[in-house]
């Protein structure tokens, strides 16, 4: 049987660690659209969704740098 190889679609590209008074986020890249994810979690609870940028749009990421 052939190993499979690991994918990672995602990239974490900034985490900041929660605390008990205080949630933490992370953002996370889809690396086949660019599209930036939010991920903000306080103890066992969290959500993810788009970051958007000030125009109401997703913020994506390309080769490392954010397409305006």
């Amino acid at each position: 049987m052939a190993k499979k190889e690991k994918i990672t679609r995602f990239e974490v590209t900034f985490k900041q660690d929660g605390s008990m008074s205080a949630p933490g986020f992370c953002i996370c890249v889809d690396k086949e659209t660019g599209v930036n994810y939010i991920y903000s979690y306080w103890g066992e609870t969290g959500g993810l969704t788009p970051l958007l940028d000030q125009d109401g749009k997703p913020v994506i990421t390309k080769d490392g740098k954010e397409l305006l």
